[in-house]
Parts: C-alpha cells; structure tokens; sequence
C-alpha cells in the first residue's frame, strides 16, 4: 500500500497480523531533492521535486543526504538508527545507540518504544520482524551475502533472547516481512553464490533440494543462474522456526519509478526500511 507524506511517497507494507502497536514504513526514490542519478525516476512519470536517496556514501551531495534525512526524520517519532552496513551479521541495538553514532552492523533490534531499526537497500533484501505482542522489533540487511552468512538467524536469535524465558523456543512467536528486492527474473548470480548456500544446506537432502530449486540455470549460460533472494530468506527463517513470512512481492529492477537499483543503474540512491514499537 502506497501513501504520499506531504510529497514523500512511501511504502506502508501489507503485513498480516502485525501488531497494532508496531509502526513500520519503506520509503521511495520520490520526494526528496537529490538530483540524477538519485532522482526520483523516469521523467515521464516522476513527481515533483527530486530524490529520496537516504545513503551517504554513494557519492550524492551530503547536504541533500541531510535534507533527505531530515524529511524521513520529520515524519518519524524519533531519529532513525542509521547502521554502516557491511554485508556482514552483525546485529546492534537500536535503542541503545548513542546520538551521533553509526554502528557498523546490519542488523537492528529494539524493545524501546520510539526507537527506530533501519535498513537501506537499493536490490538487497530488507527484512522487518516483530514479535506477535509488539515487545521486540527488528530490521535486517540481507544481500545474498549476508543472507548466506547468517544475518536473518543472528536478528531472530537476539530478539528469541529479549523474549525468554517467556518466547517459543520454536521462534513461531516471530513474524517477518520480506520488502523490496531485486526480483527472481532479474537477479543473476554466479556458481559461488549457489555453493554458498549449499553449504548452509549442512548435508540435508530437503535442504539442498530446496536450495537448488531457488536457482535456475541459464539456458546456454554454464555457471550462472537465476537466484530467488525471497525464497532463500524464506528458507532461511524456516530453518529457525520462523514461518509466518509476509511480502515478497516487489521488485527494485523492474520498478524503476519508486525504487532505487544498483544493478539496474550502478550509480545510485539508497531507500529505507524502518520499523518502531510505537510509544
């Protein structure tokens, strides 16, 4: 679901059984003043005004990042705990990030109403969770990479630890979201990207059939193949008890009149993926 902010159009995901007292929200390119090429789309079809880029180290003027920023800010019950992401599993705590801060992690977790966890993409795969009583939220960061080295079971496991001894050991009482990514007709990979997940798979054969299956060869292209980045993370997050998976149905390639894409366009902005326990 799509709402305009005084200009700023974002996404409101269409979450199932997310709790009434979780905000969450993904911005778009639009309704910032970042110039091409982190502008806000194809001409055609743009809005008014510039770009949303929210990424400091993409070569965009740092006082639009600013500026940009401080319209997300705006519209936020807080200032957003902005991470230096690393493709890595690192998982911080939002609300214990001291101002000013950027913790290298890609990762957040919070149990603090009004703490924000936030996670920049621009084709990689941002990840929201909650707990079914709204007690802890989280984002995670999960290119294939760090989906691969196992950020989506460190984010769960940090927030299973703020829920014992009262949560699940089984994890069902986490729920997840699967936000914009690049899509499955689109995301091209070579052979390591399949062997790393292979090797995630431990031995098991339903694990490694269902891991082959999220690759399909390219006709007369040996070594490459067409990976499911939605339906490695929903293994994933089955592997740890997580099944109650939401999204994973919008493409960042494809969708060039809202998202950002690095492998579409290389020099780029970056949008976010928030989410907060309300206060």
């Amino acid at each position: 679901m799509q709402h305009s902010f005084q200009g700023a159009q974002w996404l409101v995901p269409d979450w199932p059984g997310a709790p009434d007292n979780i905000g969450f929200v993904c911005t778009t390119r639009r309704g910032g003043v970042s110039p091409d090429p982190y502008g806000p789309g194809p001409q055609e079809i743009a809005t008014a005004g510039g770009g949303l880029n929210l990424g400091v180290h993409v070569g965009d003027d740092p006082a639009n990042v600013a500026f940009n920023r401080a319209i997300v800010r705006g519209r936020l019950p807080s200032e957003p705990a902005w991470l230096s992401q690393v493709h890595g599993s690192v998982v911080a705590r939002a609300d214990r990030v001291a101002r000013g801060s950027v913790p290298e992690a890609d990762a957040s977790i919070a149990t603090m109403p009004g703490a924000i966890c936030a996670i920049q993409t621009a084709d990689c795969l941002p990840v929201l969770f909650a707990d079914r009583a709204g007690s802890v939220v989280g984002a995670a960061h999960a290119g294939w990479r760090g989906l691969a080295g196992g950020v989506l079971e460190a984010t769960v496991a940090a927030m299973r630890a703020e829920l014992a001894p009262e949560g699940d050991p089984a994890g069902n009482e986490i729920i997840a979201w699967l936000g914009a990514a690049i899509g499955p007709q689109q995301f091209e990979v070579g052979e390591e990207v399949l062997q790393a997940f292979l090797a995630g798979a431990e031995g098991s054969a339903d694990e490694t059939a269902a891991v082959r299956a999220a690759f399909v060869p390219r006709a007369s292209m040996p070594g490459k193949y067409l990976a499911d980045i939605y339906a490695l993370a929903r293994l994933t997050l089955g592997r740890v008890g997580v099944s109650d998976v939401s999204g994973g149905d919008l493409c960042t390639v494809t969708d060039a009149s809202r998202f950002y894409s690095y492998r579409r366009d290389k020099v780029t902005g970056r949008q976010a993926s928030l989410i907060w326990i309300k206060q």
